[in-house]
């Protein structure tokens, strides 16, 4: 016979061996309360046995080049992803479908080509997003961050960039910070409404002294402000080739109207004085006919 409360006892140890094993953590990781913590564990690949009630993932200096979007959606409570320093690219859309309570998310340092409206369209939550040093970045959709209407801090520092978009910032109602130094930014009469943009907004923009164009020649390292007062200049008040065609073929035009105008008139007038003259004859014939 077993003791009083022996048999209590060991249902308990039971249940608590259960529960232990049940706690699982990634090999190579480190895991603490809602945490999983995998820096520099040189991982070739998104790791397995995540606790499903993860708030935080911190996946940081691996080799991790593809993010499975099934195993991501198990982490419904995710809120914080720190993915730097991987080698991250090519297409992430969809691939952050089943995380939607994500705040903070770093794709910085990793070889991302471009962002469309798929990419983060469903992170409805997002308040913190970098993707900067990615080199490889060329192209951000116009309406990438549609959704993304919480977004208040975002950094495309240190990118292949050379346009962006003025709605693409202008129309997200909480951005405070954004980064833009060091990219190749092309500085040509289309680009002069987004450094219009810039001069009046009140997002803060960190390291603007960087923030410089990359072309054209006569504008390279130029700042923002400076290369404003150039192309306002160089597009709203001086023409170009096919402005002084333009103007030349309006003024042909109407040099042409101008004449057949006058044209008409004298030929008009011609008539008229024929008529006229015509008529007086007759008159006179009449009256000479009426005295004889």
């Amino acid at each position: 016979m077993f003791p009083s409360g022996s048999p209590r006892s060991l249902s308990l140890v039971f249940l608590l061996g259960m529960a232990s094993q049940g706690i699982s953590c990634p090999s190579r990781c480190s895991c603490q309360y809602l945490e999983v913590n995998c820096t520099g564990q040189q991982l070739q690949e998104f790791p397995v046995d995540i606790p499903l009630d993860t708030r935080q993932l911190i996946l940081a200096a691996n080799n991790v080049s593809y993010l499975p979007p099934v195993e991501l959606s198990f982490l419904a409570d995710l809120v914080y992803l720190d993915c730097r320093k991987n080698l991250l690219g090519d297409d992430l859309d969809f691939t952050f479908i089943g995380v939607a309570r994500l705040v903070y998310l770093d794709l910085s340092f990793n070889n991302l080509s471009q962002v469309t409206f798929s990419t983060f369209s469903h992170l409805l939550s997002l308040v913190v997003l970098k993707i900067s040093d990615n080199p490889n970045l060329v192209a951000i959709e116009k309406d990438a961050f549609a959704n993304n209407t919480w977004l208040r801090h975002l950094d495309v520092s240190r990118t292949g960039l050379t346009f962006l978009d003025t709605s693409t910032v202008r129309d997200l109602p909480n951005l405070r910070l954004l980064g833009l130094s060091d990219n190749l930014w092309h500085c040509n009469c289309s680009f002069l409404d987004f450094i219009t943009w810039m001069m009046e907004s009140d997002v803060h923009f960190p390291d603007a002294d960087n923030i410089t164009c990359y072309t054209p020649a006569g504008l390279r390292a130029l700042r923002m402000p400076a290369a404003e007062a150039q192309l306002h200049f160089s597009c709203l008040t001086q023409l170009h080739k096919q402005d002084y065609v333009f103007l030349g073929l309006v003024g042909f035009c109407i040099f042409l109207a101008g004449t057949m105008a006058a044209w008409l008139a004298g030929v008009c007038a011609v008539i008229y004085e024929t008529h006229a003259s015509k008529g007086e004859e007759e008159e006179e014939e009449e009256e000479e006919d009426t005295a004889t």
